[in-house]
């Protein structure tokens, strides 16, 4: 048993050698001293969202689990939310974790908790989301194809006057992200984004679609925004995924799209401090650049033909 003190906080770690990837011989404790030192880098992105946790106590080899109910045992100073469920639901309410500091990522990552997950929208203002997120995977082994359907995508939040954030998701895809203003209610949000999608696939037949069911899609990159609706989450800004290997959802510099050596997994717990030893970190100051929904809006029903431009 060792522990690390964060200031007031102490937290208690047990089980360091575990082995929690096997393939790759990565243990409880790397993956402590992983969210230890990223701390100062993805709490930032997480402060005030509730989080599911996606734990895996006994490793990746095993079966894991989602949790979104903060334990009785957390400690007290972990900060929490009671979440009311989507109107309509009868579910009870839900206290999520909040991780608003690096005290919270430690212990949570030495609880098991591999991946981070995210709601769009921050307390107090749970019914109003902070991004506008596209989730962009292929049909196949094609990442090209992603990321000319993620260029796409940031050239057209750049019309409306959004700016865009890319990021690997450590799985398969990319994801990208415009922050807002939180102005407007995740129904107005997403079909905002569901017009923006639209848009693309009218503009690129041949390469995007909005198409749900896979059978249709013929080879076409999928242009999923269903992440912008109220209680849905997307993986954190850092996040390890529970993959061979650790890799980790690394935000990117858009030039980095043009990048053909550039995969969902190439940045893992054992290489991502190498890369932002040299670059600086191209999400920093996301939060600067939110812009009004409603401008945008207006810009894409010009687009669209909607109203007179």
């Amino acid at each position: 048993m060792s522990s690390l003190r964060f200031g007031p906080y102490r937290v208690e770690l047990s089980n360091l050698d575990k082995v929690l990837f096997p393939e790759a011989g990565i243990t409880k404790g790397d993956l402590v001293e992983y969210y230890r030192r990223v701390a100062g880098r993805l709490v930032p992105h997480l402060e005030n969202r509730p989080l599911t946790l996606h734990r895996f106590p006994d490793g990746i080899g095993e079966d894991g689990f989602y949790q979104q109910a903060a334990a009785d045992y957390f400690p007290d100073w972990i900060a929490t939310v009671e979440v009311e469920r989507a109107s309509g639901s009868d579910a009870a309410a839900v206290r999520h974790a909040l991780c608003n500091n690096a005290a919270t990522l430690v212990y949570l990552a030495n609880q098991g908790t591999v991946a981070l997950h995210g709601w769009l929208a921050r307390a107090p203002e749970l019914e109003r989301p902070d991004r506008l997120l596209f989730d962009l995977d292929p049909p196949g082994d094609d990442f090209a194809a992603v990321r000319r359907a993620a260029r796409a995508v940031a050239g057209l939040m750049q019309e409306l006057g959004l700016t865009p954030f890319a990021m690997t998701t450590g799985s398969r895809g990319l994801h990208v992200a415009a922050p807002l203003r939180p102005e407007w209610p995740f129904d107005r949000v997403r079909e905002l984004a569901k017009d923006m999608a639209d848009w693309l696939a009218r503009r690129h037949p041949d390469q995007l679609t909005v198409e749900q069911r896979k059978a249709k899609r013929g080879g076409r990159i999928y242009l999923d925004v269903m992440r912008n609706a109220y209680g849905q989450t997307a993986v954190a800004p850092y996040s390890v995924r529970a993959l061979p290997g650790a890799p980790v959802a690394t935000p990117l510099a858009l030039d980095e799209l043009e990048d053909s050596a550039l995969g969902p997994q190439r940045w893992t717990i054992r290489n991502l401090f190498r890369r932002l030893g040299q670059k600086d970190d191209p999400w920093a100051d996301i939060g600067r650049h939110a812009a009004a929904p409603e401008r945008a809006r207006d810009v894409l029903s010009e687009l669209l033909g909607d109203r007179p431009a």
